[in-house]
């Protein structure tokens, strides 16, 4: 395929398959066809070849719903076809045609340089340039006239072969026309150089683009190749190497330092730290020990490990990304349609405005040879690539950078919907927080110190597998290390009990400590309201029969979080704050953070999530939801944009627009950032691409563009609008 119009047939060509939609993607030259069951992939192939050109089906491609087909040319399994071949096959042709067109242009334009029968010598250097060098424009041209069809090619091939043809019968018609030098360019009627530099142009042109739309589509390539190759499995106590295609789940691989990880998986032995940053774009390396879960494709930057494979194949994180970005690449904004519309009936009214301007010039006493400028001019003018590329090249490049930034936008559809959001609704757990408790304050009583109460409930809490004890143990083991526990006991739902340095001592809840005849007196109830109050999470410890001290805890502010929240302003969203926890817990976190107390949204039970979703589009809102919990999944899918933060649940991301690889606030500020520069790219394309045209055209068909300067300006039309997309490479930097 080669312009709009190429992709304007296929698509309507699918689309007359019962019960068949298409979408085509011009520089990835590919399909996502969506069929029901009667329809055969060999039906959807043969229609494809039907309108002259070649598809094949997607490797590894699932037989129904969503059945990829290459368009002209191959498409790999979960890759991007690499436009490589398309430039390399147009390199000998373009270096032939510019050492042709060279002495051509010369000798026609520079009267000094001429000498008798000149015209003869350009006849010859210019046929080998609009035969072999314009190939493959007369051959696509060719194959869309058998099949009643037209594209670019037709129109370029129709004013190359105009002017060579029309060049050779004046120059037979008249063997003496060049018998003399000296004549300036417009003293005879001769076009050599015009068919031939326009070829010239054009296939530079097309090389260029060829080149650019590959490094467009660099950034997804980058990430789907980021996967180990091999993998270190244990058979039978014994290290095999094996391919990493080959792991199954269940199996325990080796992950020695500096090795990439194979795929998805626990930890089931071993220390280390895991850069992630190619998947999650955040730079630094999480600790990770036993049972902590990993994703296939980081970096062990540190210790031994040893991983239990639970996700292979398709299944992986990393396969996940690539097939949400690819699907994101394969889709048409809406934005788009209009310049698909154009493109079907692009290249006919072109051909007809064309014959047009020849015949008014015949007509109106322009004579010959301005009608045969003006006419070639306007065939050469048009540009349907411009506009077939805009919106695709756009995407591709701006998905490609979110790849590469952890972010994973859905589909073109999104970049509308973060156009029109202006408020954005935020989960607390997890998404503006960490989701982890942390000790943050101790309160000492009876004749105790502080940091003698956390050391002895962290001892007991130590043994414990409860999140809080586990809170409590990693703040007390900070200090220095743990004592042993003996006769420990756990309450479910009360606490832990045991004795520490000869010691017995209790830990947890009011009832648990009235259990075991400990009395509370008034100024310990009051501190344990107060802290209670203010959103943290108390713990009562006892020593020796008598109320030590409260240990408290807050779930703590994630790192960036504040400065997330700002950038919303500034993009202008108004931030708001969801959460299940009560209204002093929501309020502190709320401060903490810059959002304002009215737009703090708590005690929200999780199936009323949506409810008020609901309401605030009711009121008037575009929302936004970010959010990474089972519980938020509806929400998600109810707003108008949903945002996954990559760190929570598989269904949460599925019910997501956007999602984030990572685990950081500013990332989806990122990403809102960029899918609205992404469509601004877009848009800014087509306006090019629309503007050229609508300028060009009635210029060329009024005698003011040389057709030589029409291809330069055709083919700096698409080079222009990849070269633009191309800009959102650096987003971000």
């Amino acid at each position: 395929m080669t312009c709009a119009s190429c992709v304007a047939r296929v698509e309507r060509k699918l689309g007359k398959l019962e019960g068949v939609s298409a979408v085509v993607n011009l520089p990835l030259e590919s399909a996502q066809v969506t069929a029901p069951g009667t329809v055969t992939d060999e039906q959807l192939i043969e229609t494809v070849n039907a309108i002259g050109y070649k598809a094949t089906l997607k490797p590894a491609a699932k037989p129904r719903t969503s059945t990829p087909t290459g368009a002209a040319s191959e498409a790999g399994s979960e890759t991007v076809p690499r436009p490589e071949p398309a430039g390399a096959a147009l390199r000998p042709r373009l270096i032939v045609a510019a050492v042709l067109t060279v002495p051509v242009l010369l000798m026609s334009m520079v009267p000094g340089l001429q000498f008798s029968n000149w015209g003869w010598v350009a006849f010859a250097l210019s046929l080998p340039v609009v035969t072999w060098s314009a190939w493959p424009f007369h051959r696509a041209a060719a194959i869309n006239a058998r099949h009643l069809g037209s594209t670019m090619d037709t129109l370029v091939s129709l004013g190359v072969a105009a002017a060579y043809l029309f060049s050779s019968w004046q120059l037979f018609s008249d063997p003496a026309l060049t018998a003399q030098p000296g004549m300036d360019a417009g003293a005879h009627p001769l076009y050599f150089e015009v068919a031939s530099v326009v070829v010239t142009f054009l296939l530079l042109g097309r090389y260029l683009e060829a080149n650019a739309r590959q490094r467009a589509g660099d950034a997804l390539r980058a990430l789907l190749d980021l996967g180990a190759k091999e993998a270190t499995v244990l058979r039978g106590g014994a290290e095999v190497r094996i391919p990493a295609a080959d792991l199954a789940v269940g199996d325990v691989f080796v992950v020695r330092p500096g090795e990439k990880l194979a795929t998805d998986g626990v930890v089931v032995e071993g220390q280390s730290a895991v850069d992630a940053s190619l998947i999650t774009g955040e730079s630094v390396p999480v600790d990770v020990s036993a049972g902590d879960a990993v994703t296939g494709a980081t970096i062990n930057t540190a210790g031994r490990l040893l991983v239990k494979a639970t996700r292979v194949g398709a299944e992986t994180t990393l396969a996940q990304m690539g097939r949400l970005v690819s699907q994101a690449q394969s889709g048409k904004a809406p934005i788009a349609r209009l310049a698909d519309r154009i493109s079907a009936v692009f290249v006919p009214v072109v051909l007809g405005l064309a014959v047009l301007t020849f015949l008014l010039w015949m007509i109106f006493g322009g004579g010959l040879y301005a009608a045969f400028t003006a006419g070639v001019a306007v065939l050469v003018i048009a540009c349907p690539c411009a506009l077939g590329l805009a919106t695709p090249v756009g995407l591709l490049t701006g998905t490609g950078r979110g790849a590469q930034l952890g972010i994973l936008i859905r589909g073109p559809q999104v970049l509308e919907d973060t156009r029109t959001v202006d408020t954005i609704v935020l989960d607390k757990t997890g998404t503006v927080t960490t989701g982890h408790l942390a000790v943050t304050d101790v309160a000492a009583f009876a004749g105790y110190a502080g940091d003698q109460v956390l050391r002895l409930a962290g001892a007991v809490e130590s043994a414990s597998e409860h999140p809080l004890g586990r809170a409590i143990a990693d703040a007390a083991a900070a200090h220095g290390p743990l004592q042993p526990v003996t006769g420990f006991t756990s309450t479910p739902g009360g606490g832990v009990q045991g004795t520490v340095d000869g010691r017995a001592v209790v830990a947890g809840r009011g009832t648990l400590l009235e259990a075991h005849g400990v009395a509370t007196p008034a100024e310990v109830t009051a501190a344990l309201e107060a802290q209670q109050t203010a959103g943290a999470t108390a713990v009562l410890v006892a020593v020796d029969g008598l109320p030590a001290g409260i240990i408290s805890l807050r779930d703590t502010v994630k790192e960036g979080s504040r400065a997330a929240i700002a950038r919303f302003r500034e993009l202008g969203l108004r931030p708001m704050l969801l959460t299940g926890d009560n209204a002093a817990v929501a309020g502190q976190v709320a401060a903490a953070v810059g959002i304002d107390a009215a737009d703090v949204m708590a005690e929200v039970l999780p199936h009323e999530k949506v409810e008020q979703i609901r309401r605030l589009q009711a009121s008037g809102a575009t929302v936004a939801m970010a959010g990474d919990g089972v519980n938020d999944a509806a929400a998600l899918a109810q707003a108008d944009l949903g945002i996954a933060m990559g760190s929570g649940t598989d269904v949460a991301i599925e019910a997501a627009d956007l999602t984030v690889m990572g685990n950081s606030l500013e990332q989806v500020a990122q990403a809102i950032e960029l899918s609205r520069r992404t469509l601004a790219t877009i848009k800014t394309n087509l306006f090019w691409a629309f503007f050229y045209n609508a300028v060009g055209i009635p210029v060329a068909a009024l005698g003011l563009l040389n057709p030589m300067i029409a291809g330069a300006a055709m083919a700096a039309s698409s080079v222009l609008v990849v070269t633009n997309s191309l800009r959102l490479r650096r987003f971000g930097r």
